[in-house]
């Protein structure tokens, strides 16, 4: 049985159709689903048990790959199906329901909101900039972007993995991709967020100066989360993935730290209806996504904004429509947000009143497979699109 599943999966490494995109891709019935290995997806693993396979799911084998960990060929799993339901290569698959699409907002001028300022902290108290940073790919300082959370899940088993990022906002609340919240297998709970947090395999972090003492930061902190909160018009297995935000809301109020705090958001009326052409940007993270993990230290890699029309073309290739509540950036061979995590935070220096500040400009929402191809820019959530929509959502 090995070596035939070998043979399948070697016949189709040429010529797969199943897209990753950060960690979930779309299978060959274009259904969204989680780049997985086959021994844990049990349709498709059930198709390999048989004693002989037929064509057409030789051929969904085939095209289901998504990628490569360990060594081992990964297979684009659908999530939300259960096994009577899964359609079978070369048939039709079932008609899914018809669901309102989202129409495209009309661009008005921008106006200034009426801002919580009680609930959203604002500069000089958000976005803290710590210096002495070297961006493109490397590891960060043990200080550097104390907003970063990793998003726990609980999976079969009670085992625990933190496999999406996201951005603390204020003392209740971490933004992040509504796919991870709403893309995830049927058998994982999102149950936490982690804070503080800069190399997993450490705690209390810890670094030894050129004098031979030991630097620490606190230890990281681990917190409930009490409500989970996806834009209301996020389309869940869409290919263009707009809408792609959530808000997750802790079960309690966070105690802001010097390794502790929040990002700024992208409010000021300069912010609006833009995507910040020409501006240097940093995204940052641990390389997790819902299925792999690269890295145990936080990287950070600079990237610059890209023109929608631009990022437009080379993702109609691909079938998918990037939109003006979308900001692409990188297409840099080698860098790209893969350096990140699915959820986590493309952010931007802005300066007032004399600060220098990180505001969050995008979530990461997809990309190409592999990633940092050169001329494939990451399109990420455009997090000024959704200021009203945040500020409307969030509570004391």
């Amino acid at each position: 049985m090995n070596i035939l599943l070998g043979l399948i999966l070697l016949q189709g490494i040429y010529h797969s159709y199943a897209q990753e995109i950060f960690g979930y891709c779309t299978t060959p019935t274009d259904q969204s689903g989680t780049c997985i290995h086959l021994t844990e997806c049990n349709y498709l693993f059930e198709l390999v048990q048989k004693r002989t396979i037929s064509a057409a799911n030789r051929a969904l084998l085939q095209n289901s790959q998504c990628g490569y960990r360990n060594g081992q060929v990964l297979i684009c799993c659908a999530n939300s199906r259960r096994l009577s339901q899964q359609p079978v290569w070369g048939q039709p698959a079932p008609k899914p329901q018809p669901q309102p699409q989202p129409q495209p907002q009309p661009t008005t001028t921008p106006t200034t909101p009426t801002r919580r300022s009680n609930l959203l902290p604002q500069v000089p108290n958000c976005g803290d900039n710590f210096g002495d940073r070297i961006v493109g790919g490397v590891d960060t300082g043990k200080k550097d972007f104390p907003w970063m959370a990793l998003i726990e899940y609980t999976k079969p088993g009670n085992v625990i993995g933190h496999h999406c990022g996201g951005s603390l906002i204020n003392n209740r609340y971490v933004l992040t991709a509504a796919h991870c919240v709403s893309a995830i297998p049927d058998n994982w709970r999102l149950t936490g967020v982690r804070l503080g947090e800069w190399d997993t395999t450490m705690n209390p972090d810890c670094t030894t100066e050129r004098s031979g003492k030991t630097d620490c930061n606190d230890p990281y902190v681990d917190v409930g989360v009490s409500e989970i909160i996806p834009h209301p018009q996020y389309p869940g297995n869409a290919r263009d993935q707009l809408h792609d935000i959530a808000l997750l809301r802790l079960i309690r109020q966070i105690a802001f730290t010097d390794f502790i705090s929040p990002v700024c958001l992208p409010i000021k009326p300069e912010h609006q209806n833009t995507i910040f052409l020409g501006r240097k940007m940093i995204v940052a993270g641990w390389g997790r996504t819902e299925t792999n993990s690269t890295s145990n230290v936080k990287k950070k890699a600079e990237l610059e904004s890209v023109a929608t029309a631009e990022c437009n073309r080379r993702y109609q290739t691909q079938r998918r429509t990037v939109t003006s509540s979308q900001i692409c950036a990188g297409g840099v061979e080698g860098i790209d947000s893969c350096r990140g995590d699915s959820g986590g935070p493309l952010i931007m220096e802005d300066f007032n009143e004399g600060y220098g500040n990180y505001y969050l400009t995008g979530v990461v929402s997809y990309g190409p497979t592999p990633c940092g191809l050169s001329g494939w820019p990451g399109v990420y959530t455009l997090v000024s699109t959704y200021i009203e929509w945040i500020e409307s959502t969030i509570k004391a």
